[in-house]
């Protein structure tokens, strides 16, 4: 009798701490949202959404994203102007280590335009820490890089497709 109730008190211990092994975590990456082929917000949101976490490894700081519109906006004409008005000023009053740039649009050629024009006035060397992420595409990869690389920033090229 006394042995069944040392063999029961001897399950009872062991049997929780078998239970609390833990199984390895099975993490999977999600699918990536397909690039947009309109110039639909909702849908470069999602996408932007999906894309700019991908390359926040070793940032510490929200990313500046920047949706570049293809085409006028009949509702808002001067969408385009304020969005580089803003770039522009965003890089002039320094965006320090630790920070992301990322841009995109359906109109990768636009899109590297305001890339260029924001980093014209951009000291050497004085974003060093910074990602900054194009997503467009190859054709243009290389006038974007020049534009941006003097600044010091670790610049990173995504084919949007």
């Amino acid at each position: 009798m006394k042995l069944m109730k040392t063999l029961a008190l001897a399950a009872c211990l062991v049997l929780p701490l078998a239970a609390c092994k833990k199984e390895e975590a099975v993490v999977a990456e999600k699918a990536p949202v397909p690039v947009p082929t309109t110039d639909d917000k909702a849908a470069w949101q999602a996408y932007l959404s999906d894309q700019v976490p991908r390359h926040m490894e070793g940032i510490t700081a929200q990313p500046y994203v920047y949706r570049v519109p293809a085409n006028p906006n009949p509702d808002d004409p001067e969408e385009y102007n304020r969005l580089l008005d803003k770039a522009k000023l965003d890089v002039a009053r320094g965006i320090v280590k630790g920070n992301i740039l990322a841009y995109a649009g359906l109109d990768p050629t636009k899109t590297a335009d305001l890339v260029v024009a924001a980093f014209e006035q951009v000291p050497p060397d004085t974003m060093k820490g910074v990602r900054v992420v194009y997503i467009g595409d190859a054709a243009n990869n290389g006038r974007v890089k020049a534009a941006v690389e003097p600044a010091g920033v670790d610049y990173v090229f995504v084919e949007a497709k």
